[in-house]
């Protein structure tokens, strides 16, 4: 079973970025996954470099509208985005060194992080978007 499981709660109307917001999904899953199932520690790592590069380009993406349409809480927004990846980077070396292991705890952070941004942080900029025509 899936660890998240998306619905249209999570849409913020916007395709585009509702479908990144997809793809990091399946990427918690799959990376729920990989621990349930006791998958080797370099499929796990392929998982956590995957889902760290397409967090940046997420990112990238909501933060190039940002500053386009001249977003009031871009700054907040963007310092959000820093701090989640500074702490994915920081587990991701862990997982490397072996200081870390994937728990619930880990899994249950990119949840609930990645939820909580969407249903509330996203969510705020969603309507500005939408008028400035992103699809």
């Amino acid at each position: 079973m899936a660890l998240i499981t998306w619905s249209d709660k999570y849409s913020i109307q916007i395709k585009e970025i509702d479908d990144q917001h997809k793809v990091l999904v399946g990427m918690i899953n799959d990376l729920h996954d990989a621990m349930k199932n006791a998958k080797s520690r370099e499929v796990s790592l392929e998982i956590i470099n995957k889902m760290a590069e397409y967090t940046k380009f997420h990112f990238s993406t909501e933060e190039k509208y940002m500053k386009r349409f001249g977003y009031l809480d871009y700054e907040e927004h963007k310092m959000e985005h820093e701090k989640f990846v500074d702490k994915v980077l920081a587990f991701k070396n862990d997982y490397e060194n072996e200081k870390a292991g994937i728990s619930y705890e880990i899994l249950n952070f990119l949840k609930d992080w990645l939820v909580g941004h969407i249903q509330g942080t996203d969510k705020k900029y969603a309507a500005l978007f939408i008028e400035k025509g992103v699809k």
